[in-house]
């Protein structure tokens, strides 16, 4: 007996609804994405002129520095001003020879007294306060807009090391921008000297 064949029959499958819906979701996809920007790190050579340091010590002090002893001058005389503290020229002409400012402005009459060997020890454990005062600034964001009032080009640096507390430099951070201070630098750490 002979084979029955059976007749196949090409089955056809209209692909134009799924390649719409593709389309449709790649659409959609490309519109509702949105793509991050790569950070990138950068090395940028700090300016020597015109910055005013910050520097956030491994337990959380703050300490300001001038690479002028003219502005720090200016500002000193102006937040003494402020604050009600009176500051004799022998205090004045001491302020010359210190590297930076880590005390309240009730304390700075007593750290500048000190002759220039002492002054370091005298404020290691104190540092500027970042507290704000009676709900307004705290004397850290004073010192800053005292600063750049007086120098407008003044430049501000941030320097910090893995030992700070993140804490800290958060906080530093949100003051500075509180005052509108959005630029600066963030130095974490130092260019080895070869030897």
């Amino acid at each position: 007996m002979g084979k029955v064949k059976i007749k196949k029959k090409a089955i056809w499958i209209d692909m134009t609804p799924m390649s719409d819906v593709i389309v449709l979701l790649l659409t959609f996809f490309m519109l509702t994405s949105t793509f991050v920007k790569n950070e990138a790190v950068k090395e940028l050579k700090v300016p020597e002129n015109n910055v005013l340091s910050i520097l956030i010590d491994s337990r959380g002090k703050v300490f300001l520095g001038w690479d002028k002893p003219g502005d720090m001058e200016a500002a000193l005389s102006t937040m003494a001003d402020q604050f009600g503290v009176s500051l004799n020229g022998t205090q004045m002409k001491n302020s010359r020879s210190a590297t930076n400012i880590g005390v309240s402005m009730e304390d700075m009459g007593a750290f500048l007294s000190q002759d220039a060997a002492h002054m370091n020890d005298y404020q290691k454990d104190k540092g500027v306060p970042t507290d704000s005062i009676d709900g307004g600034m705290s004397e850290f964001q004073l010192w800053v807009k005292t600063v750049t009032d007086n120098n407008s080009d003044m430049k501000l640096a941030i320097k910090a090391d893995e030992k700070t507390p993140y804490k800290v430099i958060k906080k530093v951070m949100s003051e500075l921008q509180d005052m509108n201070q959005n630029r600066y630098y963030l130095i974490t750490s130092y260019k080895k000297v070869e030897e």
